[in-house]
C-alpha cells in the first residue's frame, strides 16, 4: 500500500523509497526495518554509481543513509 502525500496540486503516491547507505552502518538498517518491502537499498560501497546518484541528492553531503521518496 502506498503512502499518499498531500500537495497544492492534490494526492500524490509514495511507490517505493530509495535508501542509500552501508550494510554496518546501524541507521540504514533501522531505515530499512523501517520501512520493509517499500525500500530499495543501495550500498554505496559496493556501486559507485549508487554513491553518485546518493551524492546528487544529498548536494554531496556523504551523511548516511539519504533516504528519497520516490513518486509517480
Amino acid at each position: 500500500m502506498s503512502e499518499a502525500h498531500s500537495c497544492s496540486e492534490g494526492i500524490v503516491m509514495t511507490d517505493k523509497i530509495l535508501i542509500f547507505g552501508t550494510d554496518t552502518c546501524p541507521f540504514c538498517r533501522q531505515a530499512r526495518e523501517a520501512y520493509g518491502e517499500r525500500a530499495i537499498f543501495f550500498n554505496i560501497f559496493e556501486d559507485q554509481d549508487r554513491l553518485k546518484e546518493m551524492l546528487a541528492y544529498s548536494g554531496g553531503n556523504r551523511q548516511i543513509p539519504v533516504i528519497v521518496e520516490e513518486i509517480r
